[in-house]
């Protein structure tokens, strides 16, 4: 009949939740378990671990069954752990006599910091009562384990069945570490056997300090000793180190009975590498001179837990007095952002997302925020100096630093994570931050808190959607505090006073903070749609625009947009969706006056932000095509209007100009890449000039144009190296149709050219673009626009070798394309002389080069620092590749190209320059470039100085990815990079 009897009993098993349920059906039935019992083990997290472990519970003490049968409270408390924790279960088959604990009255009190510590130092033989308590006995860390274990299991009773809070376990917790602390010392104590020379004091840090700690978790220390009176300080600190030693041996040695948890005392000055044990005055020496900002943020959870307690507390007055200064340190909020970046890297890429802790939304970014604002704001408000996460987030709410429903929003989130990271580390009694992806122990989480109809489905969304929150609340209230200084919040909460508010835009960089506010101010004011998103929005935009060179001008121009685009939904949306956009746009408006300038042109532009793929420079195909649209719908009606026409090819060149100048702030584009765009877009915009010009030409003279007509880019255009400063440099070539008459066609031409100029040149909200034609035949002074057989005579009569040497960078542009050929043709034989330039134009070439050094440099410029004319400077590189050309591109094709880099690498390739020379000078060319490029972006203005001004430097530095304070290195930099090159022009091309 059993049999029959056992299978019935499985079956329903199997209903309740047993996973094993024949198994688990023989168990209760040797058991003897009724209804009652069998129904409790079934509600715990794990139904199988919780019988097998009661099984051999039983084994050990029989008298268990009874008792739980007996005693609903127990059967509560015991079923729980033991459902939860097999570490814990295994504990208490080794030890029966633990599991009254959880019996009576005392099982749901909550001891008292004093009765952990007097009954660990008991179990250990030390006398609580005495001043230096002595350990005894060989089992004395034996004995430890077992009566911490017990104690664990007592807290692991309450906290799984809801008599003790998130806040009251971690406090429990810390109180039973410190306890242990100090049985550890006094087994350290009773080792040693010694004089007596130095009193010690440990320091809890991290968790411990706070008294929020795990379940498993090592515990941060630091060691604090004094020698006592007319004792030698060397040999009392010998002695303390011993002492500090033989504790974190206590704790942490492995025995039968396992260990503790490791003692890290990390946290140290100079941490692994300094003494493990200082005196106060070492200490506070090392935190006023030495100290990082990090160690100052550790510093606030510091707490005296063990050893000598006067000695310990003159420590935490003392470094407290530190810690509510550190915000006023120079860099603060950038190094406390740095420390997140580092946190965040080191976590592993395919476990960031089950990470609990370090993971995005985890415990760590919401203690990281909470914090950062305690650091920030605990200097004149003493309300939220609190160690512990909780209570320091609620003071931060009471007044007025968070939001209320923030700030419940996240307590319930780091209440949730913390339970979930004590119900992962209460099952092996292991540290452990991660989610298992496993289901059934997923099924084991979500049953231990609560969940019975879909353990696993419910735990995963409550875990995603407290995750989620977290991680958008961390970024938020970085800067949530300034926003409440200049606007009134739903709910009427405290404002920070103006005083208190100008002192943190300051930290964070502005120069102006009182113009901060008031940009703040009128961006958040009212109760529209707009301005709860502007409060969403700038507490993370206020700290990008920090991280920025110029925060003042970032901030400004976001007003400046918000007021232009404000009220357009997409630009709402945008803002409350696509925080990358966001993000881009604060970086943009903070680097780049000359990007803000052309976003406030057009602010609808902003849009491209949210994408990379529309941040990519779009092919001149793409280009050419919509320019081509754009003038066919102007000039193909009657009104033909040719301002219109090229306005709107101005404006598409705008865009592109932006588009080109986000992607090289942002770093997406490197410089070559950079100067391909900007001459792809400028020589789109000559084209639609021309044709509307043409066109324009063709309706005044009530006939077609008797000519044709191009335009070759000279200098940087021709080179494909224009920057965002850059003039066009060009010639207009002209070629009479057959029969017409020349002077006719001549004319005709030059109304073009000078139309075409007019155009691109006009005032308009679009940069303008000058066509400059200096570099034509008989320069200033000679006609605009030549024939083809016009140039063709020049050269030949008259052509000089700088002539020659300008022809190096001409290609065709703009208008008829065969006649650029041509033209093309033409000069090949005079740039790219077959048997190359002989020894006389080389020198005429170094001579012109000298006089141009000595003459064309600015009055008062320094040469060192002068990026196109200066020693190692863009014009002494470009000298050297065009001295190479004219000398050897007539015999090498590899050389006959009109842009500079190529040019260097064809020249090593061919055996002319040694390849270490050709990239000295690449470098030097690139880093100039480069700069000339930033200082446009940053000042809206062209130049070709490095900067000599503190400000423009630094923001330049910043721009060109230099680090805060560093920009000096950038003048380092340059002036090796150049210093180099120039040594490289002297050799090569003097001679």
């Amino acid at each position: 009949m059993a049999e029959p009897r056992i299978q019935t009993a499985s079956g329903r098993l199997a209903r309740l939740g047993f996973g094993d349920a024949a198994r688990a059906a023989g168990v209760v039935e040797s058991l003897g378990l009724d209804e009652g019992l069998v129904g409790a083990l079934a509600a715990t997290a794990d139904p199988d671990l919780a019988l097998g472990s009661l099984a051999r519970l039983a084994e050990r003490d029989p008298r268990v069954v009874a008792a739980v049968a007996a005693d609903t409270g127990l059967r509560d408390r015991l079923f729980a752990v033991l459902g939860v924790s097999a570490a814990l279960g295994d504990h208490l088959v080794r030890h029966p006599e633990q599991w009254r604990a959880l019996q009576g009255d005392d099982a749901v009190r909550r001891p008292s910091a004093a009765e952990a510590r007097a009954e660990l130092l008991e179990a250990v033989g030390a006398d609580p009562a005495e001043a230096e308590p002595r350990a005894s006995g060989d089992g004395a860390l034996e004995a430890l384990r077992v009566a911490y274990r017990g104690r664990l299991a007592h807290l692991a009773g309450r906290d799984l069945t809801g008599a003790a809070t998130q806040a009251e376990v971690g406090a429990e917790l810390a109180d039973l570490a410190a306890a242990a602390l100090e049985a550890g010392l006094a087994i350290a104590r009773a080792g040693e056997g010694g004089s007596g020379l130095a009193r010690l004091a440990v320091i809890g840090m991290g968790k411990c300090g706070a008294r929020e700690l795990n379940y498993i978790s090592d515990v941060d220390v630091i060691f604090v000793a004094e020698p006592k009176p007319g004792a030698d300080e060397a040999k009392a600190l010998q002695e303390a180190t011993r002492l500090a030693q033989g504790l974190m041996r206590a704790c942490s040695a492995t025995t039968p009975e396992g260990s503790l948890w490791e003692v890290d005392a990390a946290l140290r000055p100079e941490g692994r590498s300094g003494p493990l044990v200082r005196t106060l005055q070492s200490h506070l020496a090392y935190y006023r001179r030495w100290a990082k900002t990090w160690e100052f943020q550790a510093l606030l959870k510091a707490r005296p837990v063990a050893g000598d307690p006067e000695l310990g507390e003159r420590y935490a007055a003392a470094v407290d007095e530190l810690v509510w200064t550190a915000a006023e340190r120079e860099n603060f909020v950038e190094d406390v952002r740095a420390m997140r970046r580092r946190v965040e890297a080191h976590v592993p890429r395919d476990e960031a997302e089950r990470q609990i802790k370090l993971g995005p939304g985890g415990i760590r970014d919401i203690e990281f925020a909470v914090q950062l604002l305690q650091l920030v704001h605990g200097r004149t408000d003493p309300m939220l100096r609190r160690r512990a996460t909780l209570p320091a987030l609620a003071a931060l709410s009471r007044g007025g630093y968070v939001g209320r429903d923030d700030a419940r929003a996240l307590a319930e989130a780091y209440d949730f994570l913390r339970q979930v990271e004590h119900l992962l580390q209460l099952q092996r009694l292991r540290r452990t931050h991660i989610v298992p992806p496993g289901e059934a122990e997923l099924r084991r989480l979500g049953r231990a808190l609560g969940y019975r109809a879909d353990p696993v489905g419910e735990f995963t969304a409550r875990w995603r959607r407290h995750a989620l929150e977290a991680r958008r609340l961390h970024e938020k209230l970085f800067y949530r505090p300034l926003l409440q200084a200049v606007a009134r919040l739903p709910g009427d909460e405290a404002r920070l006073s103006p005083q208190a508010a100008k002192a943190r835009l300051e930290a964070l960089g502005y120069l102006d903070p009182e113009g901060a506010l008031r940009h703040i101010a009128a961006l958040t004011s009212g109760v529209s749609r707009r301005a709860a998103i502007q409060r969403t929005l700038l507490p993370v935009l206020l700290g990008w625009f920090a991280d920025g060179p110029d925060p003042d001008a970032g901030l400004l121009g976001f007003r400046q947009v918000s007021d232009a685009l404000g009220t357009t939904p997409w630009y709402l949306r945008l803002l409350r969706d696509e925080a990358a956009a966001a993000e881009r746009m604060s970086r943009v408006l903070a680097s780049s006056r000359y990007a803000a300038e052309l976003l406030l042109r057009a602010p609808e532009a902003v849009a491209m932000l949210a994408d990379d793929a529309e941040l990519a420079v779009r092919p001149r195909e793409s280009l050419a095509a919509e320019a081509r649209a754009a003038v066919q719908r102007h000039t193909a009606s009657p009104n033909q209007d040719a301002e219109n026409a090229v306005a709107a090819v101005r404006a598409l060149r705008r865009r592109e100009l932006f588009r080109t100048a986000v992607a090289d702030v942002l770093g997406l584009l490197d410089v070559e890449e950079t100067g391909d765009a900007i001459t792809s877009v400028t020589s789109v915009a000559i084209q639609a000039a021309v044709d509307t010009a043409i066109a324009k030409v063709e309706v005044e003279r009530r006939g077609p144009l008797p000519t044709r007509f191009a335009v070759i880019a000279m200098g940087r255009l021709g080179g494909g190296e224009a920057g965002y400063g850059s003039d066009a440099d060009v010639m207009f070539v002209h070629e009479p149709l057959a029969g017409a008459d020349e002077r006719d066609a001549a004319g005709a031409a030059h109304a073009v050219a000078e139309e075409t100029r007019r155009l691109l040149a006009r005032p308009a909200p679009d940069p303008p673009l000058t066509l400059d034609a200096g570099l034509r035949p008989e320069g200033r002074q000679g006609p605009l626009v030549r024939s083809l057989a016009s140039y063709a005579a020049y050269y030949a009569r008259w052509s000089s070798p700088w002539e020659s040497q300008a022809l190096l960078r001409a290609c065709f542009t703009a208008g008829d394309a065969a006649l650029g050929r041509r033209f093309i043709e033409l000069i090949d034989p005079i740039r790219y002389p077959p048997g190359g330039i002989d020894d006389a134009a080389v020198r005429e070439i170094r001579r012109l080069k000298a006089r141009m050094e000595a003459e064309r440099l600015p009055r008062g410029a320094d040469p060192a620092l002068h990026t196109k004319l200066g020693r190692g400077g863009l014009s002494d590189v470009e000298w050297v590749a065009q001295l190479l050309q004219l000398r050897h591109a007539g015999a090498e094709p590899a050389l006959r190209t009109t842009r500079t880099l190529p040019v260097l690498r064809a020249s090593v390739a061919l055996g002319l320059l040694a390849e270490e020379d050709a990239k000295v000078l690449a470098e030097a060319w690139r880093v100039a470039s480069r700069i000339r490029n930033a200082v446009m972006l940053v000042r809206n203005r062209p130049s070709d100085l490095v900067p000599t001004d503190a400000r423009d430097l630094s923001r330049v530095a910043r721009l060109l990815g230099h680090p805060p304070g560093s920009a000096g290195d950038l003048l380092d930099d340059y002036r090796r990079a150049t210093r180099r090159a120039r040594a490289v022009v002297e050799r090569v091309f003097y001679g």
